[in-house]
This record gives C-alpha cells, sequence and structure tokens, in this order.
C-alpha cells in the first residue's frame, strides 16, 4: 500500500523593501533614501525650504527639524508666491512602489509628530507620472488631529480625521495598499494597532507611487507658525510586500 502524500501549501512570505535598520546609520539611510523631495526641488506647497542639514539619524530614528529664518525668497506653487519662512527637510524614498495586480505592500512605522498651528509633518505616498493619485498615510495639519486620506482627484477624495492624543509620545502607524480587481487599490489605515479607516483608489493599481517624509509648515496647517524648532522623529520604519 502506498501512502497517500498530503500537500501542505507552502507559506507566503513578504519581501522587505526598506528594512526596519534603515535609520540605524546615514549609510544605512542613504542605500535607501534621497534628500529633499523626491522628484527634485526643495519647495512644495508650504512655507518651508527643505534642505540636508535638517536631517538626522541619530539612535536608530530619523529626525526632521523645521527651523525659523527670515531673509528666504519666496517658493511658487500653483502659479502663487508662497513666503519661506523655515528651513526643514524632506526625505524621499529611491524606490517606486507600484500596487500589482494581486498584490501590495504594508508601510509601517512609529512617529512623533507635532500638531501645533503652523506645523503639517506626513508620510505619504503621492504619484510618479502625474497628479493623483494620492495617499496620505499619515498627516497632521496643526489641527490636533492625524489625517487619512486618499485622492481621487482634488475634489473626489476619501478621508478620516482623528484625533491625536499625546502627540510627544510616538504612535504605530500602519497602511496596507492591495489591488482589489486589477484596477482599484484599497487603502486600509492603522494607528497604535486600530484600523482607522478603510479607502478605495480608482485605478491605482499599476501607477507608481513617490514615498515621502517631510515636515512642511505653514501652508494647509495654518499661520504664522512656531517661532521656534519644530521636530519630526520617525523610528522602525519598513515595508514589505504583503
Amino acid at each position: 500500500m502506498i501512502a497517500a502524500l498530503l500537500l501542505v501549501p507552502l507559506a507566503h512570505t513578504a519581501t522587505v523593501l526598506i528594512p526596519k535598520t534603515v535609520f540605524d546609520s546615514t549609510s544605512n539611510f542613504e542605500q535607501y533614501f534621497t534628500y529633499n523631495y523626491p522628484w527634485g526641488g526643495t519647495t512644495h506647497n508650504g512655507g518651508a525650504r527643505m534642505d540636508r542639514a535638517h536631517v538626522a539619524i541619530s539612535n536608530s530614528t530619523l529626525t526632521i527639524t523645521a527651523q525659523p529664518v527670515k531673509g528666504q525668497p519666496s517658493a511658487t506653487h500653483g502659479g502663487k508666491q508662497i513666503a519661506i519662512n523655515y528651513l526643514s527637510g524632506a526625505v524621499g524614498a529611491k524606490q517606486h512602489f507600484t500596487v500589482p495586480k494581486g498584490g501590495g505592500f504594508v508601510f509601517s512605522g512609529s512617529f512623533q509628530a507635532t500638531t501645533t498651528k503652523g506645523t503639517w509633518p506626513a508620510f505619504w505616498l503621492t504619484a510618479v507620472n502625474g497628479w493623483p493619485p494620492e495617499i496620505d498615510m499619515a498627516e497632521w495639519k496643526g489641527s490636533g488631529k492625524i489625517s487619512f486620506n486618499t485622492f481621487n482627484t482634488s475634489s473626489v477624495l476619501s478621508w478620516k480625521d482623528v484625533t491625536y492624543s499625546n502627540p510627544s509620545q510616538y504612535h504605530a502607524i500602519k497602511c496596507e495598499l492591495k489591488d482589489v480587481n486589477g484596477k482599484d487599490t484599497q487603502a486600509k489605515f492603522w494607528m497604535d494597532g486600530a484600523l482607522q479607516a478603510t479607502h478605495v483608489g480608482k485605478d491605482y493599481t499599476g501607477k507608481p507611487f513617490y514615498l515621502v517624509i517631510n515636515l512642511q509648515m505653514e501652508g494647509s496647517s495654518g499661520s504664522p507658525g512656531p517661532t521656534v524648532n519644530t521636530t519630526y522623529s520617525v523610528r522602525d520604519l519598513e515595508v514589505t510586500t504583503l
């Protein structure tokens, strides 16, 4: 008698794209990230100009500092002049992230972010080839809340604002992106282990994203911003496939 073979499905193993050791040293960091916005440029939609000097890696933590300054030339965004009142920092992943059919990604980390008026820290994904799509995996806009946003157009979007208690402490943030039908991507957002929102990005599947961590100032977070240095810190950052 020949014994029947028991077929056991192989366990799926996620691929680590950015490891938790990324902030263990500057050399580790620079393997995966560039300074300033990943599409090029040092200004965007607020009152801070980004530079390398305001980005620091220490004790396995990324810290961005926004410093009040005077005398900076204005920036232009959307055809409007924006006064630059701060020097700050932005970093962008060297890799682009494209949700494939049947696949997805998990972005996670621990964040210490201010909610003071005029401060605008963010952890977000935005389109490489034209805008939208955009997914704000965590955004703080000086209101005492954290926002989770998904843009299909500038006027068609999903969002969830949640009270952000104890901003001086670190909070765990996770966003899972998953293709749902070969065209659309589901985005799930967690804070401190609790599911906060579930959105669907229309036609997001197959479109590459930049990953950005930045401390913008003023703009949509209100003005005037603080007159002292502001910091935004991240540790335990990890990006994996589903």
